[in-house]
């Protein structure tokens, strides 16, 4: 049994990141303010980057930064530079292992029919597809985002309308994706056509928001509408009298809606509601039905913070034992902190997380966790609750076990370094991490939690391919690429 080394600790290389969240209000006088709030919400979706562009009825205003929205779009003086009244913004985590300024979106062109700025969550899975063939026939580049691959098809779209020109472009592209985009007129949402990524209407002063999750309109006070229902359109515009027209346009042929299992799993906030199901409530469903699926006999339930605790705290009603904060973590912990030094290593992680011994120390403890990745951050954790004195850790968690990568948005490890394609059987992957015991919540037990009912094998019901390796789309450019080419092109290395 081979443990990993200090060296191979990574903080955050050990769980999955979300691309991105988008947050876009028309009308409101207040409109970068209020999109810099929404954003503030969504950080959980992305920590690398965040822009806002906005209009003022004669110019387009960017602001793009580095780092998290409350480091710089608190400042009076940085929403002063983005005056107007219609607004979008975006949080972003990179899928490509590069952080660079010009990859932070909202991407901004000037068009024949004026100026548009873009901004999305998830992948498209043809991107690289249509990138090389747009380059192929001369266009011009200037980040490695796939958003941007939209812009040029909107560009060469025959279609008069900047309304017709944005359908014709995103009904070229394949994958997951929730996008906003913003003329001088009009904001638009999109969502792909099986509604694997999330995005909801919102009402603020009568005015029309669209973002990633509820939790940014809570935020800022605003009206939950409903859902952008998936494969939809919808086109809101600000007439000459200051009227807000709105304009749903559906596709003929509807597909069944599949959103996004890791959503409810791992990726949005506890107090969001994503497709009208409360993310807490299916959270704590998921403990509850671990708990009937895998009891054990232990003395306390611990959550794995934060993503456990919801789940756990399900397990410990259905099980009967006490539910405790045996871990408290640490909020402030951020990348810039982790210094790629051996003595820092060593630290492990604690840097992250602190045994609360008095809860822990001789007694048999329930590990609650969201979900297995690559395992790492498990056998330390494991380690530290023996450290403070657990005579048993038995370790279950809260969602299926992870076979494939993803290609919507999710960053994945190469299935290779996924825990569950690196041991023939359970038992092997619960002696690599060290516990007494190791048990996953079934995927009939997951769609239950979240659903209501099991998985329907013909026509499932959520995305859910990195369990069951059933990938809802055509994937246009992985079978046109090996396993070591990037998922998106990179030529330009940009310093800081």
């Amino acid at each position: 049994m081979t443990h990993p080394s200090d060296d191979d600790f990574d903080l955050n290389g050990d769980t999955l990141h979300e691309e991105c969240g988008v947050f876009g209000i028309l009308g409101h006088n207040d409109a970068s303010t209020l999109t810099a709030l929404g954003l503030h919400a969504l950080q959980h979706r992305g920590q690398e980057a965040a822009g806002i562009v906005s209009f003022d009825g004669r110019q387009f205003h960017q602001e793009k930064r580095m780092g998290l929205v409350g480091d710089h779009y608190t400042d009076p003086a940085v929403l002063a530079k983005l005056p107007g009244n219609i607004a979008i913004g975006h949080t972003r985590y990179s899928t490509t292992g590069e952080v660079a300024l010009r990859n932070v979106q909202p991407l901004f062109a000037e068009l024949e029919a004026g100026g548009i700025a873009i901004a999305h969550n998830g992948n498209f899975t043809n991107g690289l597809t249509l990138r090389r063939q747009i380059i192929a026939t001369g266009a011009i580049c200037q980040s490695t985002s796939d958003s941007e691959v939209v812009l040029h098809l909107i560009a060469r779209s025959r279609h008069s309308s900047t309304t017709d020109r944005f359908i014709d472009a995103i009904r070229q592209m394949e994958g997951g994706y929730a996008m906003l985009a913003m003329t001088r007129t009009k904001l638009i949402a999109a969502r792909d056509p099986v509604g694997i990524r999330p995005l909801v209407m919102g009402e603020l002063d009568g005015k029309p928001i669209f973002c990633s999750e509820t939790c940014a309109l809570d935020i800022v006070g605003a009206k939950y509408v409903r859902d952008v229902e998936n494969g939809e359109v919808i086109i809101c515009e600000i007439q000459p009298d200051g009227s807000i027209t709105v304009d749903a346009r559906k596709p003929a042929r509807k597909a069944p809606e599949r959103p996004c299992l890791f959503e409810y799993v791992y990726f949005a906030r506890p107090d969001s509601v994503v497709s009208g199901r409360s993310v807490y409530k299916a959270r704590k469903n998921m403990g509850i039905n671990l708990a009937k699926e895998a009891p054990v006999e232990a003395d306390v339930v611990v959550p794995v913070p934060d993503g456990g605790t919801p789940a756990a705290i399900g397990y410990a009603q259905q099980s009967g034992i006490p539910f405790e904060l045996g871990i408290i973590r640490n909020h402030y912990v951020g990348r810039t902190f982790i210094e790629p030094t051996q003595q820092i290593r060593a630290f492990g992680v604690r840097l992250k997380h602190s045994a609360n011994r008095a809860e822990i120390a001789g007694k048999r403890v329930v590990l609650i966790d969201d979900s297995i990745v690559r395992g790492t951050t498990s056998v330390k954790i494991v380690q530290m609750i023996r450290d403070a004195g657990a005579t048993e850790v038995h370790i279950r968690v809260a969602s299926p076990m992870i076979f494939h990568s993803d290609y919507y948005g999710i960053d994945t490890p190469d299935p290779d370094k996924l825990l569950a394609n690196q041991y023939g059987d359970l038992q092997a992957m619960c002696d690599y991490i060290g516990a007494d015991s190791l048990a996953f919540l079934s995927i009939d037990g997951l769609y239950q939690a979240v659903g209501g009912e099991k998985r329907n094998p013909q026509a499932p019901q959520f995305t859910d391919h990195y369990f069951t390796g059933d990938y809802p789309t055509q994937l246009t450019d992985l079978h046109g690429r090996t396993m070591s080419d990037p998922k998106q092109i990179s030529l330009l290395k940009e310093a800081g």
